[in-house]
């Protein structure tokens, strides 16, 4: 059975514990936040499309209060500490959600709150953990395993869903909340266990795991902006965070025309997200690997820019129900199971520093910044009368850069590789 798992995942002997703890820690994360991504979905179609430029500001501004609390973390605490605080963190955060709820708060004055606390717990956690995965699997471990850790990620998005779409009548949503902070709580019991497989199997020339990321706090802002590196990644993830936007802000109409309660619009969010993330676990376990040693990792970066190039075009001549769905379920399965896990890829070539702080500046600030400017700007094209179609034709430029830029990323990072910094 061991060889047997070697040769499916592509894995050395004594990868395999580290490479189960870190798909149950990938599992417990997505699992956790997708016991609650439908209940913030309705409640993105309730608010209208009209207020979805305040909510994206709103969360974008969460995330730049974060950003230096993040960073006097990572040059105080070992990871050993860094990491568990992060998530007990958000769990604590999560009770707090049901003490209201119970306490009979109204769902519906909650709902902002709610929606912008999930989009900042959503990027936060998992950035954490992609960044703790760069620094105890080097570039050469990230190109066999990231498929395979993605696909943890990728079952606990099934199991989310499947419990709230079974459960949420029979425990109600605060109870929800609950298991998705329990879900949190156990993330870290798999963390203690990497970091073990860590010590006993350190990456050339980092520094002890004992030891702070150190560093002034302010260091992943200017990282991410003093590096041409860097600075494309964050290009790269404008277009992508742009186009997911538009893309929002389609989803919202389209449905909202063709489904009319609110009941129907949750179960068909979550009947897409289980087709979505089934249909990515096969991708991530048969295809990611083989995949990136047959087109490299330029192509794994440049293959959701050509689908969403066809994509927006296709949705701008046939607005629909139908076009959305094939489009959006094919755009967020490539996203996950292919351009995500090579995005990932990426930062296992430069410092720990740049690991953990430029990252998440990366994964959370820039990320959101782009959510909250692509909705203003959706939001003034629309306010000057543009129709979805067209705005679906504008996409196909930022498709364009998002292509160019990944095609640049994957050759510089094939050099970083061979000369890291």
């Amino acid at each position: 059975m061991r060889a047997l798992l070697c040769r499916a995942l592509r894995a050395q002997p004594h990868e395999l514990p580290a490479l189960a703890w870190a798909f149950a820690y990938f599992f417990l994360l997505l699992g956790g936040y997708y016991i609650l991504r439908p209940v913030r979905d309705d409640m993105s179609v309730l608010a209208g499309a009209e207020r979805l430029q305040w909510l994206f500001t709103a969360t974008f501004l969460a995330m730049l209060a974060l950003t230096p609390l993040f960073g006097w973390l990572c040059r105080s605490l070992p990871r050993a500490r860094l990491l568990p605080a992060v998530y007990l963190f958000f769990a604590a955060n999560l009770v707090a959600f049901w003490g209201a709820l119970e306490a009979g708060l109204a769902p519906r004055a909650l709902a902002p709150l709610f929606f912008v606390w999930l989009s900042v717990f959503n990027l936060f956690v998992v950035s954490v953990f992609w960044s703790f995965m760069s620094d105890v699997f080097d570039a050469e471990q990230a190109a066999r395993l990231y498929g395979a850790i993605a696909a943890g990620g990728s079952c606990g998005a099934i199991a989310g869903p499947s419990l709230t779409a079974l459960g949420a009548v029979a425990l109600g949503t605060a109870d929800l909340l609950l298991i998705s902070a329990g879900c949190l709580a156990a993330a870290t019991g798999c963390i203690a266990m990497l970091l073990r497989w860590a010590r006993a199997h350190p990456r050339a020339g980092d520094p002890p795991v004992e030891s702070p990321i150190g560093g002034p706090i302010g260091a992943g802002v200017r990282a991410a902006f003093g590096s041409p590196y860097l600075l494309g990644i964050c290009g790269y993830l404008l277009c992508y965070t742009a186009l997911s936007t538009a893309l929002y802000f389609a989803q919202v109409d389209i449905v909202g025309r063709a489904i009319s309660d609110s009941g129907e619009r949750t179960r068909l969010f979550a009947a897409l997200d289980l087709g979505v993330n089934g249909l990515t676990l096969l991708v991530q376990l048969g295809v990611f690997a083989r995949l990136g040693a047959a087109i490299g990792i330029s192509g794994m970066l440049a293959l959701m820019p050509l689908v969403s190039l066809a994509g927006f075009l296709w949705l701008g001549a046939v607005p629909t129900l139908a076009v959305l769905i094939a489009f959006g379920v094919t755009r967020r399965v490539g996203e996950f199971a292919i351009s995500k896990p090579a995005r990932e890829e990426l930062f296992t070539v430069v410092t720990r520093e740049q690991r953990y702080k430029a990252k998440n500046f990366i994964d959370t600030v820039v990320f959101r910044g782009g959510d909250a400017l692509a909705g203003w700007t959706v939001g003034g094209l629309r306010g000057l009368g543009l129709g979805l179609s067209a705005l679906s034709f504008l996409a196909a430029p930022v498709a364009l850069a998002w292509l160019a830029l990944g095609l640049w990323l994957g050759r510089r990072q094939e050099r970083l590789r061979r000369s890291p910094v």
